[in-house]
Formats: structure tokens, C-alpha cells, sequence
């Protein structure tokens, strides 16, 4: 579900000071685009906002949730916008979401996270 080496590599790249910044803007980002689709879902506007997810998703390590929305997205630019779960990839942000919250605090207290 997360990607803990791409977490840690995120971290080492940029410092801890740099990734608390970078976790707090996804986080707002990420919340942003899933309370619309959540709130007003526009097939429309799918492609788009999967893009956007995956990439943001990818880049913090979200895996499972990330590969989500890259699938989203190749049914939105192939037309088939109405085929995609959109309570499911809205699931899986937050249990992963979740997942990071703990692992961070795991690593906050010198533990390793959990595999999951």
C-alpha cells in the first residue's frame, strides 16, 4: 500500500524539515481534488484528476493508490469514464492515508513501519 523505501528516499533528498512541508501540501492538495470528486464526481473532468492524483500519489509513496488512479485515468482518456470506481480509489486514499499517518509516526519513534 505504501512504498516505505520511496518514503525514505523522499526523506533523504530533501530533509526532514523539507518532507513535513511536502506531506502537509499533498495532503491539501490531495484532500482538495478528493473532496470534489467525492462531492461533485464530473467524468468529465476524470482524466484530469486522476493524473493528478497519481502523480502526487507515486511521488509520496502511495502505491496501491496511485496505480488506482493511473488505471482511472487510461479508462478516462479511452473513453470509458463511467466504468471507473470512484469510491473505490477514494477508499483507498484514505486507508492509505492511514496507513501513512501511522508509519510516520512508527518512524517518529525510531520503529520501521509496517509492510503495509
Amino acid at each position: 500500500m505504501i512504498d516505505w523505501a520511496r518514503v525514505g528516499e523522499l526523506r533523504a533528498e530533501i530533509g526532514d524539515e523539507g518532507f513535513a512541508e511536502v506531506v502537509e501540501l499533498f495532503l491539501d492538495e490531495v484532500e482538495d481534488v478528493v473532496a470534489r470528486l467525492r462531492a461533485v464526481p464530473d467524468p468529465a473532468s476524470y482524466e484530469e484528476d486522476l493524473h493528478f492524483l497519481k502523480g502526487s500519489a507515486w511521488n509520496l509513496g502511495f502505491s496501491a493508490f496511485g496505480a488506482l488512479c493511473q488505471d482511472g485515468e487510461r479508462r478516462a482518456a479511452g473513453g470509458q469514464a463511467g466504468g471507473i470506481d470512484i469510491p473505490a480509489i477514494l477508499d483507498s486514499y484514505e486507508r492509505s492515508k492511514d496507513v501513512f499517518i501511522d508509519g510516520l509516526g512508527e518512524l517518529a519513534a525510531g520503529r520501521e513501519p509496517s509492510a503495509a
